[in-house]
């Protein structure tokens, strides 16, 4: 388990190493909305293609705000309390 991004809004949590290869390849993500209190875990696909974007997104050198708005295109799919 590793934090790779925290600020006011929105924290995301990498998991790797768990369960068979050929199962979770790409580990997984949990996103935080911690003004809604509410959470999402992507694991398989939905981990790969994640990484893929937070990989282009690093290459623009974004700002934490564009960070925070690009997390927030999970929010409609947070239906987990946290």
């Amino acid at each position: 388990m590793n934090m790779i991004y925290n600020s006011a809004n929105f924290c995301v949590v990498e998991f790797t190493g768990f369960g068979p290869e050929d199962k979770h390849p790409a580990g997984g993500y949990e996103i935080v909305d911690k003004t809604l209190r509410r959470e999402i875990f992507l694991g398989g696909k939905d981990a790969e293609r994640f990484r893929a974007n937070v990989a282009a997104l690093i290459e623009k050198q974004p700002s934490p705000e564009e960070i925070d708005e690009f997390l927030g295109n999970y929010v409609g799919l947070m239906t987990q309390p946290v």
